[in-house]
């Protein structure tokens, strides 16, 4: 059964490529995974530059739990609590503007190349 799962991840993960493809949409080649510390109540870096298909990971370093959220709520993570982690996987159209709901001052953005 593991070697047809693996089969069957490879040939869905081709075929989402290819239809991704004839779309015009434009993938990173080797995607990469950024990292957005959570320090001090601030976003680490606060501006993140990234390409279609990477994945950023929000790691929470306070005591206190966090989110980032699109300014529009196109996307959230959710409650992020001390310790923990959370991740998104950039899309070409996703919002690049974010905060944090439960301190607004907090806020990031992200540059999709």
């Amino acid at each position: 059964m593991g070697p047809l799962k693996t089969r069957r991840a490879v040939l869905t993960g081709a075929a989402a490529a290819a239809a991704a493809s004839s779309a015009g949409i434009a993938y990173a080649a080797n995607p990469v995974t950024h990292v957005v510390r959570i320090t001090s109540f601030v976003f680490v870096p606060e501006r993140i530059e990234v390409q279609v298909g990477d994945t950023i990971r929000w790691v929470n370093d306070d005591l206190a739990p966090h989110t980032a959220t699109a300014d529009a709520f196109g996307w959230d993570t959710g409650e992020i609590g001390n310790s923990q982690a959370a991740e998104i996987v950039v899309t070409q159209d996703m919002e690049t503007t974010y905060f944090c709901v439960f301190h607004p001052h907090m806020t990031g953005q992200i540059v999709i190349g």
